[in-house]
């Protein structure tokens, strides 16, 4: 869930500081990923990263995704996969 922040919330851990989502990424599985890619380009949103595919490793095991990622106004890195 992502929350609006709001001054006297409980929620708050730490104070709040333009970008708020530093070293954060959220992964998004889309199943048009090249629909998004697309509108995305064509409506000139910067792109973080485009669609491209990449393999990371967890251990000995390697996985491959096809992925796009874009930085939103708050500085959060969202990460679109299929």
């Amino acid at each position: 869930m992502l929350e609006q922040a709001q001054p006297g919330k409980a929620w708050l851990t730490g104070p709040l500081e333009v970008p708020f989502g530093r070293g954060i990424n959220f992964q998004i599985v889309h199943p048009q990923l090249e629909a998004l890619h697309a509108r995305l380009v064509a409506e000139g949103y910067p792109l973080f990263q485009p669609l491209r595919t990449e393999t990371y490793r967890e251990g000995e095991v390697a996985h491959t995704q096809r992925q796009l990622l874009v930085q939103d106004p708050d500085g959060y890195l969202l990460r679109f996969t299929d």
